[in-house]
């Protein structure tokens, strides 16, 4: 005779489900991001900021010398910016994975006389620990604004991860490239004494950085998945006009990227002014 399967239970499935929704928001408002964990060695360290009229004091600018991704001499230095020589941004991107629409991004903030202040938004790692976009939507990373040395996070990505780097030149008046570097270094000295988790949907690279461009642009940034698959960033900054260019797109992927640059300049005083001599 044929054994008849269990019959389903529905007031039983919900149950289970019911429990597990509970569990799960309980930890959700129980666990508490912190500055206080083992962290990684080149992530122990948060940068931040004094304003003193026009000059802006910015502390823990990281400058790490690699020999590779995972041995470095540690740096870090102090410097004052005048805001007065505050004259561009560029919005940085670099994809990093076989899927086109992985990618980290960041900006670089240009004064005269051929100074860059980088400001990269990445998760807080723990020792050992790895990037997962998965584990991003559970609070498992903390989330920091890294300042650095262009000699440092641009370099780490073109010459020692070997990743492509495209640098793209934003078109924006210098009243809002001001009002953008202030907003981002506000946030630094928030996360500084307020820490917050990453979130791989809402609180990303990417959408930090749209939200403080959208701070000076009323919305000029549309809602868009590209935004989500920051490796198609760069194609949303082109259509609706933040990169200043006038070339195509494609030609723009060509003209934009650093690589051969960045390895030919590596040891260069004038490494961030000759990664841009475009079109060489």
């Amino acid at each position: 005779m044929k054994k008849r399967g269990k019959k389903f239970n529905k007031k039983r499935f919900w149950i289970t489900i019911s429990i597990i929704l509970i569990i799960f928001v309980s930890w959700s408002i129980i666990v508490r991001p912190s500055n206080n964990r083992n962290w990684s060695s080149d992530q122990k360290v948060l940068s931040y900021y004094e304003k003193e009229g026009d000059l802006i004091h910015v502390y823990n600018i990281r400058n790490f010398t690699y020999r590779s991704t995972t041995d470095y001499d540690i740096n870090y230095y102090n410097k004052t910016f005048d805001l007065n020589n505050l004259d561009s941004v560029d919005y940085i991107v670099e994809p990093f994975s076989d899927w086109e629409g992985s990618a980290h991004t960041f900006v670089s903030f240009g004064f005269k006389d051929d100074e860059y202040l980088a400001i990269s938004i990445e998760i807080r790692k723990d020792v050992g620990e790895t990037f997962s976009g998965f584990k991003g939507l559970f609070k498992q990373y903390e989330i920091m604004y890294v300042l650095g040395d262009e000699k440092d996070l641009v370099k780490l990505r073109s010459n020692y991860r070997k990743d492509d780097v495209f640098i793209y030149p934003i078109n924006t008046t210098k009243e809002k490239i001001e009002m953008m570097l202030l907003g981002m270094l506000d946030r630094a000295n928030k996360l500084k004494d307020q820490p917050e988790f990453y979130n791989t949907i809402t609180n990303t690279c990417t959408t930090n950085i749209v939200k403080h461009v959208r701070t000076i642009s009323h919305g000029r940034v549309p809602r868009s998945l590209k935004v989500l698959a920051p490796g198609y960033s760069d194609r949303l900054a082109y259509d609706i006009g933040l990169i200043n260019t006038n070339l195509s797109f494609k030609e723009i992927r060509a003209y934009y990227r650093i690589n051969e640059r960045a390895e030919k300049y590596a040891n260069d005083p004038e490494f961030s002014k000759k990664i841009r001599e475009y079109g060489t």
